[in-house]
């Protein structure tokens, strides 16, 4: 039997208090719907559809160029019905497995019991909470057998006592399922056709119907509020970590580590506290990341170290660097080998050659900067004119004095050397000292100006 996927993502999300659909709050880095979306794709199902409703255009746009079926619920009229809009794009041969997209942290491998059980017929996903307050209970016989699942709303005193609570998480034969979502009604508390009431459909016609139930409560937890939403940031978050420490690298904190995207690393990797890691973030051997440092879309070759509160994006370091502290290197960044990158020195879209040093308080922008050349503290490469951005060229070896303005479009020769305050508009030659800054005058007796009495 092939696998068919029905994701459920067409509620509001009322308690989140937003003008953004629920299934598109971020979470690690991703709209939450994002990680529904890549489990399914872990499961080797032959179609993925996604029922979507509130938001409209705005779900579908989020997710570009992905492989789903995409299936309007114009009225959310509850979850049987959001399953019933693609129920007719799905083979009767197939299984089908529907899941939440606001049930995020459910991992592929969590999914493949509830997937065999329902081979035989249909499955529910179950877990036993402390709290099951707000949940559909799991209604058994007095032998241990699934019977029905009854809503909260619905639920009778002895009902809500029940501890085991249904996920959403349901897998069902198709040709099944068809059958009963063209026998729900909507008799309830709600008003809505649930799609839990395909349990005493089964129960009622002898179909075998499987509770599996998931020891691990955090993997099913829904997300409803902001709360609920930070909560499973945090979950996320320490997975990921710990992931990370079981292939090798150390984490100081694994509470205090964001990973919000995909992270590769090599061996006896390091990284601090309040560390932020985004979108796809490689890490060589031996590379170490100080507190409160944010890496998005960086490549760090091996024995390279980001200090303290520094921010790299969309950009690559070789070996052997030094960033820090208080470092920002903007996108568009090559960092060849062993170069170093001071404290509140900016760097956007340029290359710095192998062994050079732009130690303190520098901006670089647009520029190209050869080998084992030294930038002194508050250089400015001045690169935009109010309209155009200008590159600027530092050959090999050259040494820039101390506040120095380079004016781009300007070339700095190989060997160059160029004097401390100088503005340099139109290029220095190789091997040669250029200064270019106004003669030291003394003015003496200078009366400097002095409030009078009254203060002004």
């Amino acid at each position: 039997m092939a696998l068919s996927v029905v994701i459920l993502a067409a509620g509001q999300g009322t308690r989140m208090k937003s003008a953004l659909p629920k299934v598109l709050q971020p979470l690690a880095g991703s709209p939450m719907l994002g990680h529904v979306l890549e489990t399914a794709a872990g499961l080797d199902a032959g179609a993925i559809h996604v029922v979507y409703g509130f938001g409209g255009e705005r779900v579908v746009e989020a997710f570009p160029g992905r492989d789903v079926s995409w299936v309007l619920q114009a009225e959310q009229l509850g979850t049987g019905h959001a399953v019933a809009q693609a129920i007719p794009h799905i083979s009767d041969d197939d299984i089908v497995l529907v899941l939440c997209g606001d049930v995020p942290l459910i991992r592929a491998e969590s999914l493949q019991p509830l997937i065999e059980a329902a081979r035989a017929g249909a499955a529910v996903l179950t877990v036993v909470v402390d709290d099951p307050q707000g949940y559909g209970r799991i209604v058994r016989d007095g032998s241990g057998q699934l019977l029905r699942i009854v809503e909260e709303r619905d639920a009778n005193e002895l009902e809500r006592r029940i501890d085991e609570i249904n996920t959403g998480l349901i897998a069902a034969r198709a040709d099944h399922l068809r059958r009963w979502l063209g026998a729900l009604t909507a008799d309830n508390a709600q008003g809505e056709y649930y799609l839990t009431d395909i349990v005493a459909m089964a129960v009622a016609e002898n179909v075998p119907v499987a509770a599996v139930k998931t020891g691990n409560p955090d993997e099913v937890r829904g997300i409803n509020d902001r709360e609920q939403l930070a909560q499973a940031e945090r979950l996320l978050c320490l997975r990921r970590a710990r992931n990370l420490m079981r292939h090798g690298v150390t984490v100081a904190d694994p509470a205090r580590l964001d990973v919000r995207g995909s992270v590769r690393c090599g061996r006896d990797v390091f990284i601090d506290v309040n560390v932020i890691l985004e979108g796809e973030v490689v890490l060589g051997d031996d590379v170490r990341i100080g507190p409160n440092v944010r890496l998005k879309d960086v490549h760090l070759g091996a024995g390279t170290e980001v200090l303290d509160n520094s921010v790299i994006e969309s950009s690559q370091a070789g070996t052997g660097c030094v960033i820090g502290p208080f470092a920002r290197v903007r996108p568009g960044t090559e960092l060849a080998a062993s170069v170093k990158v001071g404290n509140f020195v900016e760097i956007k879209k340029s290359q710095v050659g192998q062994g050079s040093k732009v130690n303190h308080l520098t901006y670089v922008g647009d520029s190209v900067i050869g080998e084992t050349v030294n930038v002194g503290a508050g250089t400015i490469t001045c690169n935009y004119d109010g309209v155009n951005k200008h590159q600027t060229k530092i050959g090999d070896g050259a040494f820039i004095g101390s506040g120095v303005m380079l004016v781009a479009p300007v070339d700095i020769g190989a060997g160059a050397t160029i004097g401390a305050g100088s503005v340099i508009s139109r290029g220095a030659p190789a091997g040669e000292l250029t200064v270019a800054r106004a003669p030291t005058r003394t003015i003496p007796n200078l009366q400097r100006p002095k409030k009078d009495s009254t203060g002004k």
